[in-house]
């Protein structure tokens, strides 16, 4: 963490030093850019919300680096002045993004319209179930972080809705002159995301299952919560050490998967899969994937992996683990 903060500061002592030259360092665009509105985003949800609603219509940037973790992301120098540069900036909000906060109350933004996830929807409180590392008996611990909200709202395609109605309403207001396409394609996007909306609800509410065991960080509060789906996970969904989890968690996961023979245990992308496989061995369950979508490899980008399709793979893992 001192390291992180410690980069950030470097960063902004750059950023004044580059601003003088700032106008001679422009970024490298395509000429075909240059009257484009400018948005830059943290992650993939709002990348791919944007691209749907707008099409070609606008430049769009995401920051973190493809294959990266969001938790662990560091801004350049460039990258920072780049946000100073656009026109459209969203975030995620929240804690998870107090970086943002920080570099954002240095830089001159007066001309960039700010826009977070969180700010686009309703909000839960984080939560810490029974068996979760970090709930044996700290109570210190749950009271200190017990009104912390929760940052995952895309995870929940019910959230998503209201997501891409307020992405689609903002960039109306900086871009007017293409209002009827944002509209059209604001229109056939979420008659999409509503119809998977539907799809989950049904599901859930069909399955001879309702708890699902994930045996890694759990960044679906907002899902569980919106479509009645009770979880046992290892850690909660921002937790930033994940390498060493307790006897005790490991045990507890183990024992609910056997007491309930569920038959699915999930792990989310870029994990290793360690604890999944542990549980695993131990249990008559497979592994898959429980996809957050924060972020896409570069071969799930060149697959054309969107939201709408990350979604729709996690509904047909859920199926499954729910069939017990």
């Amino acid at each position: 963490m001192v390291k992180k903060y410690f980069y950030i500061t470097m960063s902004l002592f750059l950023i004044g030093c580059m601003l003088s030259c700032f106008s001679a360092c422009d970024f490298a665009s395509d000429s075909s850019d240059e009257d484009k509105l400018e948005v830059i985003v943290t992650i993939f949800p709002p990348y791919d919300f944007v691209r749907q609603i707008a099409g070609d219509n606008v430049k769009i940037t995401q920051l973190i680096p493809l294959g990266s973790e969001s938790h662990t992301y560091e801004p350049t120098a460039a990258e920072l002045l780049k946000i100073q540069k656009c026109d459209l900036f969203i975030y995620t909000g929240g804690e998870s993004d107090v970086w943002v906060e920080k570099i954002l109350s240095s830089l001159e933004t007066n001309n960039v319209e700010l826009l977070t996830l969180m700010s686009c929807c309703r909000t839960l409180e984080e939560e810490t179930v029974e068996g979760t590392q970090g709930n044996e008996n700290n109570h210190e611990h749950e009271h200190e972080h017990e009104h912390e909200l929760d940052a995952h709202v895309w995870t929940s395609p019910k959230r998503a809705i209201e997501i891409v109605e307020k992405i689609a309403d903002t960039l109306i207001k900086l871009d007017a002159q293409n209002t009827a396409v944002y509209e059209e394609n604001k229109t056939s996007y979420l008659a999409k995301l509503r119809e998977l909306d539907e799809a989950y609800a049904q599901a859930v509410s069909e399955a001879s299952g309702d708890t699902v065991i994930i045996a890694d960080r759990f960044p679906f509060r907002y899902l569980a919560h919106d479509y009645n789906i009770k979880y046992f996970a290892a850690f909660k969904g921002c937790s930033s050490d994940v390498s060493d989890p307790s006897a005790a968690t490991v045990k507890f996961l183990i024992d609910k998967v056997n007491e309930k023979n569920i038959p699915t245990v999930f792990y989310i992308e870029f994990s290793n899969q360690r604890m999944a496989d542990t549980v695993m061995e131990s249990t008559s369950a497979q592994k898959a994937q429980l996809h957050s979508c924060h972020n896409l490899t570069a071969q799930e980008l060149d697959r054309g992996e969107t939201y709408l399709s990350l979604m729709t793979a996690n509904l047909e893992n859920l199926k499954t683990a729910l069939d017990y």
